[in-house]
C-alpha cells in the first residue's frame, strides 16, 4: 500500500468562488453574477462580487500553496473574463491575468491544472438559450482553442468540465443553483446531451491547437457506494448500485453513468435509454463519435457516499446510517471507505487513470483566541479518507488528489456560510490564516502519505 513516487498531490478551487473582481478588467456577466444579484437565492445575500479577492491577491494565494508544499493546484477559468459575450470578441485584459498566475504557479514549483468550465456560464449565451441551443458546442469548442493558442505552451493538464451533474441538475432541473430554472425534462436531456458534445469539442480543439502533448480530462461528481462487507455479493451489489440510475426522474441528472459512459465507453447506458426514450433528443452515430472522443484522464469529485448489500431478494439494497452517524459541518455524511471502493469500481469499468479532483470537508473553522484556527475535525477526516485512497493506490492507476478546497470561498447558495479551506479566510478584511489541517497536509505530502 503506497502512492506512486510521483503522485500528484495538490488543491483545488473555482474562479467565481475565489476571484472577485466581477465587474474588473473587461469581464463580461455570467449567471452567477445575474442570479446573485436577485434576492432569496443565495444564504444571506452573499455574492461573489469579492469572494477571496483572488484576481488582485494570486501572487499571496500562491505563496500559501507553496508553503503548503502543493505539487499542482486545479483551478478554472472564467469563460466570460476571456471571452466576455462568450464567442467572438477576446478579452485580453482577463488573459493577462490567468497568464500571469499560471507563470507564478510555474515559477514556484506548482503544476497547474486547467479546469475550463466550472459553471460560469457567460449570460449573453444563456440568453441565446445557452446549454440548450446546440450551437454551444462550437462556441465552447471556439472558447477550448483560444485556452489551448494562449496557454498550451505552458499548461498540459486540462479538465474540460466540472460536475455536469450539478451544473445541469441543479441549475435546470431543481432551480437551486444559477439560473434557478426548473426546466421540463426534456430540455434537461437535451442539454445534457449537448454538455456531453461540447465536452468532445473541446477535446478535439485542446489536441488540434495544443502547442506540446496535453493530457485531457473530465471531472464529473455523483455519490459512491461502498460494500457493508468484502462479501463477493457485497461488492457486487455496491458495483450494481454505483452504476445504476435514479429512481426518482425529477432527480435524474445524479448518476454515474449517464455522464460517464458516454465518453468512456462511446454510448449511453441501455436502462436509460429505453427509461428515459421520450424525454431524448435525436442521438446520432456521429454525436457519439464526438462525446467518445478520447481522453488521457479521469477525474472524479468524491465527498460522500452510501453503503450497500445484496438484499435477501437478490437486488442491492441501501443500509440505513445508525443514529449519530458522523456528519461535516454541510451535514454531509463522513464515509472515508468511498476513497477506496470509488476510484476502484470507476478504474475497473472505464479503465483510465484517475484523479480525485475534488475531496474534503466543511467545518465550524474559527480564529481561536491564541490566532491559530485549530481544526481538528478536518484533519481527522482527511486521514481516514486518505488512508482508504492509500488502499486504492495500492490496486490501480491512481495519480493524484485535489483537496477542495484551497481556502475558504464563495459556496454558492451557501454563500460564505460554509468553509471547506486548507486556508482561512476572513472576508471582512481578505487575511489568510493556514488552518491546523494546511500544516497536516503539508507534512503529509512531504512523506507522500507514508505516514497515514
Amino acid at each position: 500500500m503506497a502512492f506512486r513516487k510521483d503522485f500528484v498531490w495538490g488543491a483545488a478551487t473555482s474562479a467565481y468562488q475565489i476571484e472577485g473582481a466581477a465587474n474588473t478588467g473587461g469581464k463580461g456577466l455570467h449567471i452567477w453574477d445575474v442570479y446573485t444579484a436577485q434576492p432569496g437565492h443565495v444564504f444571506e445575500q452573499h455574492t461573489g462580487k469579492t469572494a477571496c479577492d483572488h484576481y488582485h491577491r494570486y501572487r499571496e494565494d500562491v505563496q500559501i500553496m507553496k508553503e503548503i508544499g502543493l505539487k499542482a493546484y486545479r483551478f478554472s477559468i472564467d469563460w466570460s473574463r476571456v471571452m466576455p459575450e462568450g464567442f467572438g470578441r477576446v478579452n485580453e485584459e482577463g488573459l493577462a491575468f490567468y497568464n500571469a498566475l499560471i507563470d507564478e504557479l510555474l515559477e514556484n514549483g506548482i503544476e497547474p491544472y486547467i479546469t475550463l468550465y466550472h459553471w460560469e456560464l457567460p449570460y449573453e449565451l444563456y440568453k441565446r438559450g445557452g446549454w440548450m441551443n446546440p450551437q454551444i458546442v462550437e462556441w465552447f469548442g471556439e472558447y477550448a482553442k483560444l485556452i489551448a493558442e494562449r496557454f498550451s505552451d505552458k499548461v498540459t493538464n486540462y479538465f474540460t468540465l466540472n460536475e455536469p451533474q450539478c451544473f445541469v441538475g441543479l441549475g435546470f432541473l431543481t432551480g437551486a443553483h444559477a439560473p434557478g430554472l426548473k426546466m421540463p425534462l426534456r430540455d434537461t436531456f437535451e442539454m445534457a446531451h449537448n454538455v456531453m458534445k461540447a465536452h468532445g469539442r473541446a477535446v478535439q480543439m485542446l489536441r488540434q491547437y495544443g502547442k506540446q502533448k496535453l493530457t485531457i480530462g473530465y471531472a464529473p461528481t455523483c455519490g459512491m457506494c461502498y460494500p457493508e462487507t468484502e462479501k463477493p455479493e457485497d461488492i457486487e451489489a455496491a458495483r450494481q448500485m454505483m452504476f445504476s440510475l435514479q429512481p426518482d426522474d425529477s432527480n435524474w441528472t445524479w448518476n454515474i453513468p449517464w455522464w460517464s459512459d458516454p465518453v468512456l465507453l462511446g454510448h449511453y447506458p441501455e436502462e436509460g435509454l429505453e427509461r428515459y426514450e421520450k424525454y431524448l433528443p435525436k442521438i446520432t452515430d456521429e454525436d457519439m463519435k464526438l462525446i467518445s472522443e478520447p481522453i488521457d484522464i479521469y477525474g472524479q469529485n468524491i465527498y460522500n457516499g452510501r453503503c450497500i448489500r445484496m438484499g435477501a431478494d437478490g437486488k442491492p439494497e441501501e443500509v440505513k446510517r445508525y443514529e449519530g452517524f458522523p456528519k461535516t459541518a454541510i451535514d454531509w455524511p463522513v464515509t472515508p471507505e468511498v476513497l477506496y471502493w470509488g476510484p476502484k469500481f470507476l478504474y475497473e469499468r472505464y479503465q483510465k487513470p484517475i484523479y480525485i479532483t475534488e475531496n474534503g470537508i466543511s467545518c465550524h473553522d474559527v480564529v481561536s483566541l491564541d490566532g491559530k484556527v485549530h481544526d481538528p475535525n478536518r484533519i481527522d477526516f482527511l486521514a481516514r479518507y486518505l488512508h482508504e485512497l492509500k488502499r486504492a493506490a495500492g490496486e490501480i492507476d491512481l495519480r493524484g488528489y485535489f483537496q477542495w478546497s484551497l481556502m475558504d470561498n464563495f459556496e454558492w447558495a451557501k454563500g460564505y456560510s460554509e468553509r471547506f479551506g486548507l486556508a482561512y479566510v476572513d472576508f471582512r478584511t481578505q487575511e489568510r490564516i493556514l488552518k491546523a489541517s494546511a500544516y497536516w497536509y503539508r507534512d503529509m505530502i512531504r512523506n507522500n502519505g507514508e505516514n497515514l
